[in-house]
């Protein structure tokens, strides 16, 4: 039998409108590649664009975590990725054009030929060839791409972790400055804030605080402490003010807030902040709503309140490289995956709008 020319990918036409469609395969140039897709991992973008809170206007291929094995590589391709067919790699989301001021910075998520606009998962299908997104069973690789080695021996569903455990390499520690002996509180304890946990202790955090909200986070806050965190507060029965202050004597060097649909966590974030402190905003409130707010505490304090959106190439490759080790039970996650026919019932699922709850994470498996 011949390779297949075909691809199988799910295409959300439109909000709640998720459809498997068979899309030929391209043809690779010199400059592009082709991933067979091993695991996709979800977030919480993954049910906004299926829910239709993070609107498009056109149809896409989802999916923006995406591990695989280059299936084919053009030659310039090849040598400008440093792989080979064969070779197991993770996606970046975003595209670099390695040319702009933005990319030559290390800010290519600013880039400006790529940028926001053509980031991978959210690519209208029309725009040709069409497979640009995780829900699939191939990916395919422009020329602009970036693709990160993962570790030999590095399950390729547990390899989806870069993502999120990048995203709390950044924010936790490259963002906020982190550095040893620093108390460092973690506002929500989803996959992203126990990675958060983790990497502020491996930078050497000397204590970690994380918070959730009961029941919703039940679970999550019993984990955390394998995660690196000293101490888990549930908000709806807990002050996490007071239960930082009663550990630690003191307040918050970090907060990181990675909370989401939380407009109660930034009035949190400046109490639990020390005099001086930092505060790094990677949450989305989805509301002009900010209750317990004080601003003045903001400029009594000194504080520095920082945004971080996304996560780049060093953070990921950090990320792939402690997944390696083994350190912290990330393979051990509660988890749910799902092929392709069953991915529409996992993204429910994430949004909360299922009758089983929600998993920690979350994975396509094509």
């Amino acid at each position: 039998m011949g390779e297949p020319t075909l691809a199988r990918a799910l295409v959300l036409e439109a909000p709640r409108q998720l459809r498997l469609r068979s899309m030929p395969l391209p043809e690779i140039g010199e400059d592009d590649g082709l991933l067979r897709i091993e695991a996709c991992g979800l977030c919480g973008t993954d049910h906004e664009q299926y829910t239709g809170a993070l609107p498009s206007g056109f149809a896409f291929v989802p999916g923006h975590e995406s591990v695989g094995t280059i299936e084919a590589v053009g030659r310039r391709a090849a040598e400008r990725w440093g792989v080979h067919p064969g070779d197991r790699v993770a996606v970046e989301v975003f595209q670099s054009c390695r040319e702009c001021a933005a990319c030559r910075s290390g800010a290519y998520r600013r880039c400006e030929r790529h940028g926001l606009r053509d980031m991978y998962g959210f690519i209208p299908v029309e725009t040709a060839p069409g497979l640009w997104g995780g829900y699939a069973t191939h990916q395919y690789l422009a020329p602009d791409t970036l693709v990160l080695p993962v570790p030999p021996g590095l399950d390729p569903v547990v390899a989806t972790l870069f993502n999120p455990l990048g995203a709390g390499i950044r924010w936790a520690v490259t963002v906020a400055g982190t550095s040893h002996g620093d108390v460092v509180a973690v506002l929500g304890p989803g996959v992203r804030g126990l990675s958060a946990c983790a990497a502020a202790k491996e930078a050497g955090a000397s204590f970690v605080m994380v918070t959730g909200v009961s029941p919703h986070d039940d679970e999550r806050l019993r984990l955390a402490g394998d995660f690196g965190a000293d101490l888990a507060v549930d908000v709806a029965s807990s002050d996490p003010v007071a239960a930082l202050r009663e550990a630690t004597g003191g307040g918050a060097d970090v907060v990181v807030d990675v909370t989401a649909r939380a407009p109660a966590a930034l009035g949190q974030a400046v109490a639990l902040a020390r005099a001086g402190g930092t505060i790094v905003l990677a949450g989305t409130r989805a509301s002009a709503e900010t209750p317990g707010f004080w601003p003045d505490l903001v400029v009594y304090k000194e504080l520095r309140i920082l945004g971080a959106l996304g996560v780049d190439a060093p953070a990921y490759r950090a990320a792939l490289d402690l997944l390696g080790t083994g350190r912290y039970p990330f393979a051990e996650l509660p988890r749910r995956c799902a092929p392709l026919e069953e991915t529409e019932a996992l993204v429910l699922s994430m949004a909360g709008e299922s009758s089983s709850p929600p998993p920690v994470h979350g994975v396509v498996v094509p």
